[in-house]
């Protein structure tokens, strides 16, 4: 290797790691040590069709995806001779496998979601050219449960094809299951499918006390989930759904020795084996005490703005803190994301505490409330 193609590695790594001390915008968990699995990355691992099919070639880690899958499977509550998924590229992969099926399930369905809905979402269905009607939102991001009831009245003679948010990109609210469920009986609405975008929620909820119950014991069709919460350095997540509305899709490949049932047609082998190192090192105590870490550390954050009367807004079981929007030199140092006239720290693994307090004081700063600077500071020497 030259020396300045080593420079240029060695400025990378450094402006990298920098970045990663003030990252607080983007849900991404960036406290993972993954080097006791880098050896495989000198390797190709492939894990092209079917991951329950074993294929002709023999470089891939089917073994350790099949393993991953299982781990979900048990979390949302689905027998294992019941439920089907594979390890995505990633929550909007995830989101467009579901939207597939839905269409294929219901050629002439319509699609519902909410304003705060993830942009792939929309993507989905204008690719799938599937109808779209969008349900208006609440202030805090929920749907709004009265229009989706009138958009369902409207449309009673079509299949509801219906996309859950379980914790929204901006404000992390989740839809109530339970009450489009309402509607749809009441409605007499008897073909539906509910697809439930849980991307960073999906391995939070699961582990809280007296978080909604969102699972395949309910009448829910398909799931995605990112690794976002698990960390994962290449990105990726997992799609779980039924396996009798998958025989529905499946297509045999001869030259790969398997069925093209997925989105993709070559897939990441690697992935897998990142989430299974880490359900493997962490396990589900480990994860359920990451999961509550971040949501006591979300609501510190969240009193620690509101006593100061500083704008913001926190979503019950979310680790999403929204509050009024600072400067610009503030947003681009903490790389926040932008919503209008607010922006979000999403409270992950590695925003500890003295992370929070060192943004606050940096944000009463900023917003030249000095006088409150000394009182924050001895309140934050107790913690």
């Amino acid at each position: 290797m030259s020396n300045k193609v080593a420079k240029e590695l060695a400025d990378f790594l450094l402006q990298i790691e920098q970045r990663s001390q003030l990252h607080a915008g983007y849900p991404y968990n960036l406290s993972c040590d993954y080097s006791a699995i880098g050896k495989f990355f000198n390797f190709l691992l492939n894990n092209a069709g079917d991951p329950y099919i074993e294929p002709d070639f023999g470089l891939h880690s089917r073994k350790f995806e099949q393993e991953v899958l299982s781990f979900f499977a048990q979390l949302y509550k689905i027998p294992e001779n019941q439920f089907w998924g594979y390890v995505t590229a990633g929550g909007t992969e995830g989101n467009f496998y579901g939207m597939f099926l839905a269409r294929e399930i219901y050629p002439n369905g319509i699609l519902y979601s909410s304003q705060d809905s993830h942009y792939s979402i929309p993507k989905a269905a204008k690719l799938l050219r599937i109808q779209h009607n969008v349900v208006n939102s609440q202030i805090n991001g929920e749907m709004n449960y009265e229009h989706f009831e009138q958009l369902i009245k409207e449309n009673r003679n079509y299949p509801a094809l219906i996309n859950l948010n379980i914790g929204t990109t901006v404000k992390g609210a989740i839809d109530n299951l339970d009450k489009v469920l309402e509607i749809l009986e009441r409605n007499q609405i008897k073909d539906y499918y509910i697809h439930c975008d849980a991307a960073l929620s999906g391995l939070i909820l699961p582990f809280l006390d007296g978080a909604p119950q969102v699972n395949f014991q309910k009448p829910i069709d398909s799931i995605a989930i990112s690794a976002k919460f698990i960390g994962s350095p290449l990105p990726c997540g997992v799609v779980l759904t039924k396996k009798k509305w998958v025989e529905k899709v499946e297509t045999a490949i001869e030259y790969i020795g398997s069925s093209d049932t997925t989105i993709l047609g070559s897939r990441n082998g690697h992935t897998p084996l990142i989430l299974w190192y880490a359900m493997k090192t962490r396990g589900y105590d480990g994860l359920a005490k990451e999961a509550k870490t971040c949501i006591d550390n979300a609501q510190y954050l969240f009193q620690q703005l509101k006593i100061r009367e500083y704008p913001c807004m926190l979503n019950k079981f979310s680790n999403t803190v929204v509050f009024q929007k600072p400067s610009q030199k503030l947003i681009k140092k903490w790389q926040l994301a932008i919503y209008e006239n607010w922006v979000h720290i999403i409270v992950m693994q590695n925003i500890d505490r003295h992370k929070i307090d060192t943004f606050v004081n940096e944000l009463l700063l900023e917003e030249g409330l000095v006088d409150q600077i000394e009182n924050f500071q001895r309140q934050s020497a107790l913690h």
